[in-house]
């Protein structure tokens, strides 16, 4: 199939928190506790009552956690909840015990129990945590947060703000989370999506700037299956990164940019209004645009705007895969409503609770998807044969979209596919262990959209 270009129509179609600073020759005796609990929030506007949600140390979102690039992260999570649970750090390519599938890497933690995390960060940029026991309704609950790797060099920014975008289902009197997250429509079809949108779990996210002064945005996409399609207004800068891996060449900010759910990217911006006409503003389903984050300007950090920035310092073992060289590998994307999928085999499909198969099997099932051996290339084909997008996140590795002539997209680990096209990906297998390959429009995931490759 030809090459795809996602449009804002195709797709609708379809901290304040607590930051850890750690610093050279810093040592502890014991992992700093990060607390699965439940707690009561302001998500709603003004006039509402305070929401239940599941949150990291009662936080929504979770904790900051800020660490050099290269240093170490040890976290006692500890679960208060009465369900089960664990964490997944996403986007960081991390030794395969501490990825925290449950089920695959890891057994989930019952409650009152606690699991110590423990591994170094070779890599600077934008990632999150959030749960991976039952995903679909702990994250929609709440439980996800920010972890950023800082640079060895600090930018030449103002400052840094991270802006996790979120969506809540409410019910419209209780202002409390739709309980119910078992409904057909939202497993097979684009997924669970809010009615009440957020940014750092508030409904209405805004931040106080200078004209002519510079920020670094680090935009993560926390949502159950949203996909965000931004625009700036009063601001203008480069993307120097996406999903945390820095691009080559700032570039810069297009008319629109799309934010698939898990994806993260990190801009550059300088405030550029002289009244209070900033923000950055997402696209409805109504076809208008609505303030996600708005700016407040008041005074002036410079009298002119600066140079355009360097590019950010590249991160370790980012080689190329030798296409030539490559294991070729194919995976089908079917099911869902209005899918292609022949009647009988959707009835069955459904018969076993699920809506969704990739390579032709619902569910991680016991064999992997693919055994890859260690430094082994590998292109893998994406077929997506339904009537929705989805955005397919790979665990332990980073990846790169094949473009046409051999050419290579940006380093991501989360990419958006759209409906009945098909995208290539390459990487190098260079991550040994058992690495989850799933739909990160986490009803999907739920509903079927869940593999595992395996690399030794």
């Amino acid at each position: 199939m030809q090459n795809f270009k996602p449009t804002r129509r195709s797709i609708l179609a379809g901290a304040g928190a607590s930051a850890l600073a750690w610093r050279a020759g810093f040592a502890q005796t014991a992992p700093v506790v990060l607390t699965a609990q439940r707690a009561s929030v302001q998500i709603a506007p003004k006039g509402y009552p305070q929401t239940e949600v599941w949150a990291y140390d009662g936080a929504l979102p979770g904790p900051q956690l800020r660490v050099p690039q290269g240093a170490r992260l040890r976290r006692r999570f500890v679960n208060k909840l009465d369900v089960a649970s664990s964490i997944h750090w996403h986007g960081i390519r991390i030794d395969n015990a501490m990825d925290g599938v449950a089920g695959l890497t890891q057994d989930a933690v019952p409650p009152g129990n606690s699991f110590d995390y423990d591994f170094t960060l070779p890599d600077a940029g934008s990632y999150w945590y959030h749960a991976h026991t039952n995903s679909m309704e702990q994250v929609a609950r709440g439980l996800s947060g920010p972890l950023i790797v800082e640079e060895p060099e600090a930018l030449d920014v103002d400052r840094d703000e991270v802006l996790m975008l979120d969506d809540w289902l409410l019910n419209p009197e209780t202002a409390q989370i739709d309980p119910d997250f078992s409904q057909p429509m939202d497993l097979s079809h684009g997924g669970r999506l809010g009615n009440l949108i957020g940014t750092n779990g508030r409904f209405n996210h805004r931040l106080a700037v200078k004209r002519h002064e510079r920020l670094r945005l680090r935009l993560i996409n926390a949502a159950n299956a949203r996909i965000f399609v931004l625009r700036l207004v009063g601001v203008s800068g480069w993307q120097v990164a996406l999903d945390g891996m820095p691009l080559p060449t700032p570039q810069p900010v297009a008319q629109e940019l799309i934010l698939a759910p898990a994806q993260r990217i990190d801009l550059i911006v300088d405030v550029m209004a002289e009244g209070a006409q900033a923000a950055i503003e997402r696209l409805g389903n109504d076809d208008q645009w609505h303030a996600q984050i708005g700016f407040e300007i008041a005074g002036q950090a410079s009298r002119a705007r600066r140079d355009p920035p360097s590019a950010l310092p590249p991160n370790p073992r980012m080689d190329l895969p030798d296409l030539a060289q490559a294991r070729q590998l194919e995976m089908k994307i079917e099911g869902g409503a209005m899918g292609r999928m022949a009647m009988g085999q959707m009835r069955s499909l459904m018969q076993s609770g699920k809506f969704w198969t990739l390579g032709g099997q619902a569910g991680p099932g016991e064999a992997p998807f693919a055994r890859l051996s260690r430094g082994e290339p590998v292109r893998l084909r994406l077929l997506n044969d339904t009537a929705f997008p989805h955005a397919m996140h790979l665990h332990g590795m980073h990846f790169r979209e094949v473009l046409p002539e051999g050419r290579f997209g940006p380093m991501r680990d989360t990419i958006l596919t759209m409906a009945g096209q098909s995208q290539e990906i390459a990487f190098i297998a260079d991550n040994p262990g058992k690495w989850l390959l799933h739909c990160h429009m986490l009803a999907h995931a739920a509903a079927g959209m869940t593999r595992w490759i395996e690399v030794a």
